[in-house]
């Protein structure tokens, strides 16, 4: 499409939602649309983001200025789309390729990250946040993993190279040191704390601590008091 000199895009009639511009000078156009079904985008986005922070990119406008690398990789597409060489999965990769590159995505982690094998410090983030909203403090492997877009086997390895500890291990970690500031804070008895934090009862809880602590929660309130 050929703009003229002078020609005006006419304004729209709600011109706070769109961008409407005046061409003083010749330009030349050229566009590709592509028509994504949402279920797919946000699949393939989560599998890399997680479900929430996908949810976010797809839904945020974004602006570009260096856009010759992606155009290389649509006019790939476009002719794959026309004249099919190869496998179906080839065109498809190049559609993810073009929609990441579009889309206003995370930075890349820091490079002493990226490499380690573990987690990078917004996946710890990601994971303290979404233990913080369910609030059990016992989420499976597998919606922990679904979280920041690994297999639960990689996300396991890559949790224990992180933390030096497991997923189970970490969460009661985290369970018994609400528990402590719990009985610090408050006159609530002992196994009412134990089912605000999701053990079973209060010998449940007492066994974990023990564990972690060397001492049952009742002796080690006293010795906090006593301090």
């Amino acid at each position: 499409m050929m703009l003229h000199p002078t020609q005006e895009l006419e304004p729209p009639a709600n011109p706070e939602r769109f961008i409407w511009t005046r061409f003083v000078a010749g330009h030349r156009f050229s566009h590709l649309d592509l028509h994504l079904h949402r279920s797919w985008l946000l699949a393939r986005l989560g599998a890399g983001l997680g479900a929430g922070d996908a949810m976010r990119v797809a839904s945020q406008p974004a602006e570009l200025q260096e856009v010759s690398a992606l155009a290389a990789i649509g006019a790939a597409l476009r002719q794959e789309i026309i004249a099919p060489e190869r496998h179906p999965i080839f065109a498809e990769s190049l559609a993810v390729a073009l929609v990441t590159g579009l889309l206003d995505m995370p930075g890349a982690p820091p490079p002493e990250t990226r490499h380690s094998g573990g987690l990078t410090p917004e996946q710890m983030r990601r994971l303290q946040r979404l233990l913080e909203e369910d609030g059990s403090g016992r989420l499976s492997t597998a919606a922990l993993a679904e979280a920041v877009g690994l297999s639960p086997g990689w996300f396991s390895q890559a949790f224990k190279k992180t933390t030096g500890k497991t997923p189970l291990q970490w969460q009661q970690e985290r369970r018994i040191a609400g528990v402590k500031r719990a009985l610090l804070a408050s006159e609530m008895m002992i196994a009412d704390v134990a089912m605000q934090f999701g053990f079973a009862d209060q010998a449940h809880l007492t066994r974990a601590f023990r564990r972690h602590e060397g001492t049952t929660p009742s002796a080690w309130l006293r010795a906090q008091r006593k301090g």
